[in-house]
Parts: C-alpha cells; sequence; structure tokens
C-alpha cells in the first residue's frame, strides 16, 4: 500500500501534512516538522512585517472544534526566507511557503522573494477572515484576477482559499484560475466570522472582532468536503491539483477527502492538539482503511466518490 502522492510536480512520501497556522511560527516548530511524518513543512502565512496578532483570548477549542482570531502572527516574510535556507540544507523534505500579504502589492513583493529560495511551492492565502478591516480577497473575483495576473513564480503556486458555497460560485472561480499559473488549490481555510458564546458568561469566548472568529475543527468536515468535491468536478479535465483541509481527525477523514478528488491533505486543528504525533497517527489510520478497503494507492482512489443511485 502507498500513500505516496505529487503535489503540483513535487514528489511527497505521504498525502499528509501540515497545514499554515498551527505549530510552524518558529525556527524550531518547523525543525519538528522536519523530522515528523509530515510530508511536507508548510510554514506560517507570513506577511512584509512582523506581526504580534491580535490580542487574548484568540483561539479556543471545544467538542467538535475550535474558534480562533489569531490575525496572523509571524515573524516577517525575511525571517521565513532565512528558515528555508536553514532547513533545506539539513534535509531534502519539500518546503512550502504561505504567503499573507496586506496588500496585493506586499502579496506580489513576497512572492517574488522566495523565488530565489530552496522552498519548492509557495501558498497564497486569499482566504483569513481574521484581520479586522481586511476582506477576504477570495470572495472577489475581479481583485483576484487581477492579482493573479501580476504574479510571475517559477514555484509552483497555490490558493488557500475560503468556503465557497454555491456551485455557480466554484464554477466562476475555477473559470478565473484556469487563466493563470496556479498548481493547486487549498480547500478550505476556516469558516470565517463565526460566534461562539460561553454559556458560562454570556459572552463570546474569543477576544478579537467583537467575538467573531474562524470556525475549524471535525464540525466543518461537511463544508470542506462539499468544496473539494465541487472544485474536483470543476478541474478534473485541468492539471490543477486539491488541497483538502477542515475537520481531519481520523484516518477515515483522509479517506473520504481522497475519494472527493484531493491529492493530498493538511491537518491544523488535530495538529494544534496532538503536536507532531499526529501525523504517525494518521498515517497509519489510512494505511488501516486501505488494507481494509484493499486499496493499493492514493492514486487509484482519488475522485472516485461515486453517487448515490
Amino acid at each position: 500500500m502507498n500513500l505516496s502522492t505529487t503535489l503540483a510536480g513535487i514528489p511527497l512520501n505521504s498525502c499528509i501534512l501540515n497545514a499554515s497556522g498551527p505549530r510552524d511560527t518558529t525556527l524550531e516548530e518547523l525543525q519538528a516538522l522536519q523530522t515528523s511524518e509530515s510530508a511536507a513543512i508548510m510554514m506560517k502565512s507570513c506577511t512584509i512585517d512582523s506581526r504580534p496578532g491580535n490580542p487574548e483570548p484568540r483561539y479556543v477549542e471545544f467538542t467538535g472544534g475550535a474558534q480562533q482570531s489569531m490575525g496572523l502572527p509571524n515573524h516577517g516574510y525575511q525571517a521565513y526566507l532565512e528558515y528555508a535556507q536553514i532547513l533545506k540544507e539539513t534535509s531534502p523534505k519539500p518546503i512550502v511557503a504561505s504567503v499573507s500579504g496586506l496588500s496585493p502589492e506586499d502579496n506580489l513583493h513576497i512572492i517574488q522573494a522566495f523565488q530565489d529560495t530552496p522552498v519548492d511551492a509557495i501558498e497564497l492565502n486569499l482566504s483569513c477572515p481574521n484581520i479586522p478591516g481586511k476582506p477576504q480577497t477570495a470572495y472577489d473575483l475581479t481583485a483576484t484576477d487581477r492579482l493573479l495576473e501580476q504574479i510571475q513564480s517559477t514555484k509552483p503556486l497555490g490558493l488557500k482559499l475560503p468556503p465557497l458555497l454555491d456551485p455557480a460560485l466554484v464554477r466562476d472561480f475555477c473559470s478565473c484560475i484556469t487563466q493563470h499559473q496556479v498548481s493547486f488549490v487549498t480547500l478550505i481555510n476556516s469558516v470565517g466570522n463565526t460566534l461562539v458564546i460561553d454559556p458560562a458568561t454570556d459572552r463570546p469566548i474569543i477576544k478579537p472582532k467583537h467575538g467573531l472568529g474562524g470556525l475549524s475543527g471535525s464540525m466543518i468536515k461537511p463544508i470542506a468536503l462539499g468544496n473539494v468535491w465541487m472544485f474536483h468536478e470543476a478541474l478534473k479535465d485541468t492539471q490543477i491539483d486539491i488541497i483538502g483541509v477542515g475537520g481531519i481527525s481520523f484516518g477515515r477523514d483522509v479517506y473520504d477527502f481522497l475519494l472527493a478528488g484531493a491529492t493530498a491533505v493538511q491537518i491544523g486543528t488535530a495538529y494544534q492538539s496532538e503536536n507532531i504525533p499526529v501525523f504517525s497517527r494518521l498515517n497509519q489510520e489510512l494505511l488501516q482503511v486501505f488494507a481494509e478497503k484493499k486499496i493499493a494507492s492514493v492514486d487509484t482512489i482519488r475522485g472516485t466518490l461515486q453517487e448515490y443511485q
């Protein structure tokens, strides 16, 4: 049984890797991923300057998921240029830079800066819902198209997207990105601007944005799966790969995303909760699912979901 896959032309020894966000801010955290069973090292979404992020409390777990409004805390893009060099000097494991500039000009500048580094791919985050006053770019198709027109990258470029809940929106978005040099899409970022109220205090559980934050964890899996399936149907005749993310807690969850058309998956909330051991557990659980289903490889199962008869 083979869990390996190829994402945007990059060979991965497993289809399971970390999502940008949890436990990938510091060099030490990235080095821990380097020696883990994560198939790649996904770095923290970076901005031009370092950011402390939003005020605490900004991340709270509860039964079924978590709500967060981190606000892109990171060390600034120049730090991640250096981290990528250090990581590549000691391991060949693929590295993916995550870019989340606060303006189109920032994004273009940071993407250009990563061209002369050993990162293997770049994931452009167009979907952070937790910066006050900054809309999610991916919800503005005209702005997305204008930005993609200006990007010139020798590295495979991916887009991390928010949930798109209507097939017509998905079709329009896919029509746009197929006109540009997009190699993969990551589906989905957290479900933005949700509200969770603490029954003990009758107040929101997080402080930023009047209590509004991104919802993640197992409760958003059906939303993420729906997006992967809709994008798979719209992109199946293209070379654009799909990374599934959202609510993956067990090996069976990984299998479901592969069925729906994902080439690989990212682990966010479960990684935040369990740390590095989560990758070994999920790989072993997926192997067990493959054995039970008599599945030989990721390639043989990807996108084979059958509709109800």
